[in-house]
């Protein structure tokens, strides 16, 4: 089974989209280098979804084709799928909403992960991941827990909670606001900075 690492860009998307909306689920695709390199799949960045109704729907489906194309064209492929449930306590997979489109990713991308964002650990002093990572396993057919770390783990965490101190997250777009306002850009390219800069800006 891959392992998978996540930059510091793709984590604070993740975590920033959890922020924004505590008291809802919320959903969103994560994207990898075409060229992988051994059994590690690096996770480079994070294109948040939904807010509201996560379930494939038509505008779903327009969204993964925006985004397809979108990594396409920067030599990315979808490699993965988050999630962070609406309930408090619910941070099995079991319990992830909208968990077929993981399915499906995995379908077009045999190593694909599966993110669970654990809300227990989003918090204003960040010391550890809140993310639970699952891969595809072929043998039993199901999800099963895989190794994960963060990039430059110490201060990304730590650049994560100042952000989330001074409430950076309420600046992240997803897929739902860019359909509310199409200037709103899903790509959150701001957000592709490095945690120092992000700093500097809040």
């Amino acid at each position: 089974m891959s392992e998978y690492e996540f930059t510091e860009t793709a984590y604070t998307k993740i975590i920033f989209h959890a922020a924004k909306y505590p008291h809802q689920a919320v959903n969103g695709l994560l994207l990898a280098d075409k060229k992988r390199k051994g059994s590690v799949v690096q996770i480079i960045d994070a294109i948040p979804l939904f807010h509201q109704c996560l379930q494939v729907t038509p505008m779903a489906e327009i969204a993964l084709m925006q985004i397809d194309s979108y990594a396409d064209n920067e030599g990315l492929v979808i490699a993965g799928y988050y999630a962070a449930p609406e309930n408090f306590y619910d941070n099995q997979i079991e319990k992830a909403p909208a968990a077929q489109i993981a399915d499906k990713i995995q379908e077009n991308f045999k190593n694909a992960c599966f993110a669970i964002v654990d809300n227990k650990l989003v918090t204003l002093e960040h010391d550890r991941s809140a993310l639970q990572v699952y891969g595809y396993s072929t043998d039993s057919n199901r999800w099963s827990k895989a190794k994960h770390w963060l990039t430059q783990s110490s201060q990304t965490l730590e650049g994560v909670s100042l952000l989330l101190k001074r409430g950076a997250m309420r600046d992240v777009i997803d897929f739902d606001n860019h359909l509310d306002n199409p200037e709103n850009d899903w790509t959150n390219q701001f957000l592709n900075q490095s945690l120092k800069d992000l700093q500097k800006l809040y």
